[in-house]
């Protein structure tokens, strides 16, 4: 009988605050405005919404179906609660964050996005990614419009510019509306790494003007001002460069034909330098209501900068002018009554140069390096909030005063920090973790920072302060965590109070690498870089309390014994009989002691680089090791012999653990983490890969399978700290070999199927926004079947009812059965329920599938939708996009010109239908609004108008008049 196991799977992650893969967004949901409102961050695969004031998780948006990180995030401007989130594999969704599900999901680049971009309406979506493309998607009707190519590198800024409707001039002085369909589709403003800005007009679809944004080397971020009149680029060396854009140019050339090529919309204001001149600016956000920017480089600080306004630079320009003049009039020995030539003219703002209109407002001072920021602006306060996110799990809410508050000119405004997301995750990575013996609690510790995780709930319920701690672990009783510091150092903490216990300075202040606890619980073993395993025990000592005779009850960490070795030990454990103590070294080898009387058992060679970590099985038979070389290896305990040495992974195999106990007959079974990101589920006594578990998306640092061994618990650098439980589901070893080759040919099958444009399309600026996944292609053979099938049962009918005319009492034929299990359907209502049940954003790549000799059987039934006006705008569609795609085949074919004429006759035939309908229905929904209005507004008119009085009554100001 082949032998089955247990699969495990992923069942919850914490531990994230937000991850550094995307930006953050603030949004005040509550329209009340009382709280600080709400973060919208990534985490790894999922989007967290954050109560910022009560530092409490909102919602979590997880899309099951989709494992690659969070890239970018943005908000609609006309619906609040519609977000756009791009991901690491190009693929983007659309969410509602009332409810937290997907929208719609689209499929478009080959690689992870990283800006998008709503337009003013809110239907329109722009998407820039790292495979330089920029794609516009319409949501209305959930497809992709079409690609802009013209970058060269990843595209790092993106911003529709719609100017809005001016009031034109009319010939009689009087002003004129412009119609806003005149006004065309907008433009759109993009920014790449490639150093260039450019200007797309996306009515004609091509880029009308492009320019070097900065001069030495890429640029990094784009921030338009609120009102669309200028725009700022970021560079390396903190070189800003601020730039006007002429709206009222760009709204009138919408309207016109033809453009002269001289005309420029966007102008180089100058340089600003920000105050890091080593870092490269990474985000600009302009602040949407008030005259301020922020800018961030990939360092601990973000630089606020103020717009003054046109007083204020006048002001500043006199007051150089007025140095400039006493500077003359000491170095000439003049008198400075003296008055200068240009002293007589006025002021010009165009004099001006560009540092005096921006001037940096203050730094702010983060507690970690800046990912990304968000301007806050909550109803009722005063001063500037800024959201900032870092790379370090952690949200902060900072208040800045504004130029009003500070009253000199030298007073620099003032900061603080007002709010934080930090409990619930780690600054750093997680070295190591352990779980208590109950199942229920878990310790995990990084560097400075020790935290106790209730399993149950995933929150923490305890954050201490220790050293770099490299290895922790629980006591028994589980009141008790040891942990094992970098600076050698041994501490215990009391979970319950809260208390550091007692500090050791156990190992000549060198690492502490490993700590296990005695089988029977009352000593601990610790072994570091000082060639030494130390053997402590717990004693409870009576200490003097300070200042008075009293004494008090104390536990202490004891040395009883010293076992001394030839070289560093990286890892140290017991067996669970309690006979013996394996130690791995820095020399590659494994020793086997006798716990009692601490002589030399095993010597277990055969690495190439040194053990990282190792377990001993449950009946103390089995001892399996991972090292830096990748490899796994399994030894015997009773003569040292190795059984079997395994390739496991792709990098350092981190840590290694055996299944506790033998209750399923898996108590051979071991798991192994690597820095690949994977898990491993192996079975010892076979030797062979039961599992691969995916899922982190750094590397895996830290590793602990529960005592029940019904679920593990694992720490990466993404800083996330994931729990995969044991399920009912069994497997197969051959299946999962196949399902592993399976997913290995899809991944290739995809990209060959990319086609080549062909070579006038590559060099042109617009392209189809399409891109072939699994998806569509079963969408496309769905299709295919659907479409055979039909055409069979067609001709089948069509018989039937030829003979059904010489013989009227003829039975029906025999037809296929899943026509007959669908309720005995015709064969066109078959085919238009699988075309409806494509996605719109899949529609256009799984028809690219379908060969061309299938094109005659599908217009077939094209030519019947349209005689029986089946989904007219699905039909439209298909057919428009059929005949852009197999044009030449087709104008060349006989057969498919007479079919094209039977389905332009249908189809005018069922649009003019469709028209008179909408006519009909606008009519007489105009009918009822204004029944409606006439119903619900009185007009009272005054009967002895005076037009004169009407006019002075106007020019009158307003005041209050009582009415007794």
């Amino acid at each position: 009988m082949v032998k089955s196991y247990l699969k495990y799977e992923h069942s919850k992650s914490f531990g994230l605050v937000a991850t550094a893969s995307s930006n953050i967004l603030w949004t005040s949901r509550d329209k009340t405005g009382s709280g600080a409102g709400q973060a919208i961050v990534p985490s790894n695969e999922e989007v967290f919404v954050w109560d910022i004031k009560k530092g409490e998780l909102l919602s979590r948006w997880k899309d099951e179906s989709c494992h690659s990180q969070v890239t970018a995030i943005a908000q609609s401007k006309s619906d609040p609660d519609v977000f756009a989130v791009g991901y690491e594999d190009g693929s983007i969704r659309l969410w509602d964050g009332k409810i937290a599900t997907t929208i719609v999901s689209f499929n478009g680049h080959k690689s992870a996005v990283t800006i998008l971009a709503f337009d003013k309406a809110g239907v329109r979506l722009a998407s820039g990614s790292k495979d330089t493309d920029i794609l516009l998607w319409d949501l209305v009707a959930e497809v992709g419009l079409y690609k802009l190519r013209g970058h060269k590198d990843q595209i790092t800024g993106l911003r529709f510019v719609e100017p809005s409707l001016q009031l034109q001039e009319g010939e009689d002085g009087e002003a004129m509306a412009v119609d806003q369909a005149s006004m065309g589709e907008g433009f759109l403003l993009t920014t790449g790494k490639d150093a260039l800005i450019k200007l797309w007009d996306l009515s004609s679809r091509h880029c009308i003007e492009t320019h070097v944004a900065q001069t030495n080397g890429e640029c990094w971020a784009l921030g338009v001002s609120p009102d669309l009149s200028g725009c700022v680029t970021a560079g390396n060396e903190g070189e800003l460069k601020v730039w006007a854009l002429d709206v009222p140019a760009l709204a009138a050339s919408a309207q016109q034909v033809d453009l002269s090529q001289a005309v420029q919309f966007l102008h180089d204001r100058g340089t600003l330098y920000s105050n890091n001149k080593k870092g490269r600016a990474v985000e600009i956000m302009f602040h949407p209501r008030r005259d301020y920017f922020a800018v961030h480089d990939v360092e601990k600080s973000v630089e606020i900068w103020r717009i003054r306004t046109e007083a204020e630079v006048k002001k500043g320009l006199a007051r150089k002018r007025k140095r400039r003049r006493e500077k003359q009039a000491s170095g000439k020995g003049a008198k400075p009554d003296e008055p200068d030539a240009d002293d007589d003219k006025p002021v010009d703002i165009a004099d001006a140069d560009i540092s005096d209109f921006f001037v940096s407002h203050v730094l702010v001072r983060t507690a970690g390096k800046v990912r990304s920021v968000d301007w806050a602006t909550n109803p009722g306060k005063k001063d500037l909030q800024l959201l900032v996110g870092t790379t370090n799990n952690l949200l902060e809410m900072y208040t800045v005063a504004g130029k009003e508050k500070s009253k000199s000119k030298e007073d620099v405004p003032d900061y603080s920090r007002a709010l934080a997301v930090e409990l619930p995750g780690h600054r750093t990575t997680v070295r190591a973790v352990s779980i208590s013996s109950d199942d229920k609690m878990l310790a995990s510790a990084s560097d400075g920072m020790l935290k106790i995780w209730n399993l149950r709930t995933q929150t923490c319920i305890r954050t201490l302060e220790c050293g770099y701690a490299l290895c922790c672990a629980f006591l028994p009783g589980d009141r008790l965590v040891a942990v094992g510091t970098k600076q050698g150092e041994l501490q215990l903490f009391d979970v319950a109070s809260s208390t550091l216990q007692d500090g050791v300075a156990a190992h000549d202040g060198k690492e502490i690498w490993s700590l296990q606890v005695h089988p029977d619980g009352r000593s601990i073993v610790s072994g570091g870089k000082d060639k030494k395993a130390r053997f402590w025990e717990l004693k409870v000592v009576q200490e003097e309390v300070l200042g008075s005779t009293r004494k008090t009850e104390r536990l202490k960490l004891v040395q009883r014994r010293v076992l001394e070795v030839a070289d560093e030990i990286l890892s140290l454990r017991f067996s669970p009989d309690a006979k013996l103590l394996a130690v791995a070294l820095m020399d590659s080898t494994v020793k086997v002691f006798f716990v009692d009387s601490l002589k030399l058992y095993l010597n277990l060679y055969g690495h190439k680089s040194p053990v990282v970590s190792m377990d001993i099985s449950y009946d103390s038979k089995l001892i399996v090791t991972s090292a830096a070389d990748k490899n796994i290896r399994i030894w015997g305990l009773d003569f040292g012999d190795c059984h079997k040495a395994l390739f496991g992974h792709q990098d350092t195999v981190m840590q290694v653990a055996f299944v506790p106990h033998n209750s399923e007959g898996n108590g051979h079974h071991f798991f192994s983490a690597s820095k690949d990101r994977a898990i491993k589920y192996w079975d010892g006594d076979k030797f062979e890969q039961i599992q691969r578990i995916d899922g982190h998306h750094g590397e895996v640092t830290a590793l602990a399978v529960g005592h029940s061994g019904q679920f593990i618990v694992s720490a990466s650098q993404d800083k996330s700290l994931r729990v995969w439980e044991e399920t009912d589901e069994q497997i197969f070893l051959e299946e999962e070999r196949e399902k592993e080759i399976e997913e290995l040919y899809e991944s290739t099958l995809t990209t060959s199927l990319e086609q080549e444009p062909d070579e006038a399309d590559r060099d042109g600026e617009v392209g189809a926004a399409s891109k072939q996944t699994v998806e569509t292609l079963m969408a496309g053979e769905r299709i295919t079947e659907a479409l055979e099938l039909g055409i069979a049962d067609l001709n089948v009918m069509q018989e039937w009812e030829a003979a059904r005319a010489a013989n009227p009492n003829l039975a029906p034929p025999q037809r296929h059965a899943i026509f007959m299990a669908l309720g005995g359907i015709s064969a066109e209502v078959h085919v238009m329920n699988v075309l409806q049940k494509i996605k719109a954003a899949a529609l256009h790549d799984a028809l690219l599938v379908l060969p061309f000799a299938s094109v005659p059987m599908l217009f077939t039934f094209l030519n019947l939708f349209a005689l029986r006006s089946m989904n007219i705008p699905l039909t439209c569609r298909i057919l428009f996009f059929m005949l852009k795609t197999h044009h030449k085949q087709i104008v060349a074919s006989r057969t498919m010109r007479a079919m094209l004429d039977g389905i332009r006759v249908n189809l005018r035939l069922a649009l003019k239908r469709q028209k008179d309908e909408m006519g009909y229905n606008i009519a007489a929904l105009r009918v009822v609004g204004m029944q409606i209005q006439e119903s619900s507004i009185k007009d009272y008119v005054d009967e002895n108008w005076d037009e004169a009085a009407d006019d002075g009554r106007a020019a009158r100001k307003r005041a209050f008049v009582h009415v007794a």
